[in-house]
């Protein structure tokens, strides 16, 4: 049988205390009318709360900028009823012994113009330019990063207040913040654009502000991904050294944990080493790190997009690499879509009884 123990151990970072290592990684549902997430969105976050997931990171919930979501029913973190709505999740998965942390997000190009909430808007980017380097619209002014910057400070603050236990910054995935990161979206020839360090400029200034509004030991996560939607072959960091010139002043801003967004946990990140692109953030920044991508499952997330099912798989492999600390956190996704009871059959070693993923389920993310 297998030995899960490495999972159930606690962890604790500032004033964030955790009863095991399971993460339910942010999933966008679109299931909040009018931003304004419901008691389905409650219910949705405390029967994982109830089965022993350890820390809940919320689905991609939006910033205060016009252009941030390319849904109405995407939820937003800004309105005073969704935060009120936010709230309640809060008190929910608190009442079952749980802990959780939005993930704050601006969607960027990813947004199509006349699209979301405010179809008239523009849509923010770092160039207004696509990968394929098409121009479809025009650079963010040094006013547009300036409100974003504080769009997502009053987020946190907000966030802080209402009672989160941490903060995620989605910085992944080809969104915004992403859009800077990257060189095939960025362009820009101010301070905000150049090499991959200088093109980390915006993200580290969110970060500082975001510091100053909330608490000093409330842990604040930074998602990153190598891969993008608009490229799964893309790559911010081609070596160690690259990542480690990536990761170190975003650090240095206040990034207390790393979410390190794979596709496959088990795919190696550099070549020579059996690490994966969490096992090097941790081992390079010496900040905890989050794992993630197709945990107990044999395929990744971007087949259910397309309908595909996917067979559950042993976890073995990931629990002897939390064994060797290569990461400290493992975020479990569609596993936990199929079936909200999943952190506990692990727990409770009923492995027998973990299901396979149905792709229907994704429209249903109950």
């Amino acid at each position: 049988m297998t030995d899960t123990k490495a999972l159930f151990r606690p962890f604790s970072l500032g004033s964030l205390e955790l009863s095991n290592r399971i993460v339910m990684a942010p999933m966008t549902r679109s299931k909040s009318p009018g931003g304004i997430p419901g008691e389905p969105v409650v219910e949705y976050y405390r029967r994982r709360a109830a089965n022993a997931v350890g820390l809940i990171i919320t689905e991609g919930t939006t910033v205060d900028r016009p252009g941030a979501s390319f849904d109405p029913a995407i939820p937003n973190f800004h309105n005073p009823d969704s935060l009120a709505g936010w709230r309640k999740v809060v008190d929910a998965v608190h009442a079952e012994g749980g802990k959780i942390a939005p993930q704050l997000w601006h969607v960027g190009l990813a947004r199509r113009p006349g699209t979301g909430p405010h179809p008239e808007a523009a849509s923010d980017s770092p160039s207004g330019v696509l990968p394929n380097g098409k121009q479809i619209g025009e650079p963010m002014s040094a006013e547009d990063i300036a409100d974003t910057i504080s769009a997502f400070a009053k987020a946190a603050k907000a966030a802080a207040e209402i009672g989160f236990d941490a903060i995620e910054l989605h910085g992944a995935h080809g969104y915004l913040l992403d859009q800077f990161f990257w060189d095939g979206t960025n362009k820009r020839d101010d301070r905000f654009g150049g090499g991959l360090v200088e093109r980390t400029t915006i993200v580290q200034e969110i970060v500082r502000a975001v510091r100053a509004e909330i608490p000093a030991d409330l842990p604040l996560i930074l998602r990153f991904s190598q891969w993008k939607q608009q490229d799964y072959n893309a790559r911010l960091a081609q070596t160690p050294d690259e990542l480690e010139a990536f990761l170190a002043p975003l650090s240095e801003a206040g990034v207390d944990i790393f979410h390190a967004s794979t596709r496959r946990f088990w795919i190696p990140e550099f070549e020579g080493s059996d690490l994966n692109l969490a096992g090097w953030t941790k081992k390079l920044s010496g900040k905890p790190a989050i794992t993630v991508g197709s945990v107990g499952l044999n395929s990744d997330f971007l087949g259910a997009f397309m309908g595909e099912n996917s067979q559950a798989s042993s976890i073995d492999s990931l629990i002897e690499r939390l064994e060797n600390d290569e990461f400290d956190l493992v975020a479990v996704g569609r596993a936990l879509i199929s079936d909200p009871e999943w952190a506990a059959k692990v727990r409770d070693g009923r492995l027998d009884e973990l299901s396979d993923f149905d792709a229907e389920k994704l429209k249903e993310l109950v």
